[in-house]
């Protein structure tokens, strides 16, 4: 790709735009005539704060706006976390490329315990995940499991304001914003499998858009540790 202009749809949140950026980036040294540019988008996801993701739609609620635009020529691929995209995209759009995945693990974050076990009987623990709730109680059953939604620093501030005793989330999005000593443990895979796709950024496309399938196709080996 010599000349021209592609356009990533990204959401505004801190790490959604980290993941862009860092696409950005790789597109531009790849390509340096190329003018890169990001489009700031909201979801429904970002928008309804106050219900559980399973209760309003699921994943699909912060890829849906994304996958519209792009569909509509808006933009030319998007960025998403691969943990976060339903099993089936639209019609007429594909996954063009898979990053290099980070420690796929989940973080244990707590201002007061270091692990788990520390954690005394009916502390406060926040997820938003169904996934996360169902294995934490399989160890913990005595926990105060809440819901906790937010983007990854709106979820710290709470944790840090007492609304928690501990959350958990994504490791690799903590290490991504530069946020890595937040993490007290791993939890274990033993005991806390991780979802599919977690620690990998999803580059969704056009399915026929050779042109940007073509440019993006070196973003299969992009090692986002050297970034």
């Amino acid at each position: 790709m010599n000349s021209g202009t592609i356009t990533i749809g990204t959401r505004a949140s801190k790490l959604a735009l980290w993941q862009a950026e860092f696409v950005a980036g790789e597109l531009q040294k790849r390509y340096p005539s190329v003018t890169v540019a990001l489009k700031k988008m909201t979801t429904k996801g970002d928008k309804i704060l106050d219900a559980p993701l399973a209760k309003i739609g699921g994943k699909g609620l912060f890829t849906k706006e994304l996958e519209q635009a792009m569909l509509a020529g808006e933009i030319d691929l998007a960025v998403h976390s691969l943990k976060d995209m339903p099993t089936e995209i639209p019609e007429g759009l594909i996954i063009g490329a898979i990053t290099v995945r980070l420690d796929p693990g989940d973080a244990f974050v707590s201002n007061r315990y270091a692990a788990i076990e520390e954690l005394p009987p009916g502390a406060r623990v926040g997820t938003s995940s169904l996934r996360r709730r169902a294995q934490l109680l399989a160890v913990r059953p005595d926990l105060t499991l809440l819901d906790l939604r937010g983007n990854v620093n709106t979820r710290l501030e709470k944790l840090d304001a007492g609304e928690f005793d501990a959350i958990v989330l994504a490791a690799a999005g903590l290490r991504r914003l530069g946020l890595g000593d937040r993490i007290r443990s791993v939890l274990p895979r033993a005991m806390m499998l991780p979802a599919v796709g977690q620690g990998a950024l999803a580059i969704e496309c056009r399915a026929d858009d050779a042109e940007i399938m073509a440019a993006i196709d070196f973003l299969r080996d992009a090692d986002m540790t050297a970034a």
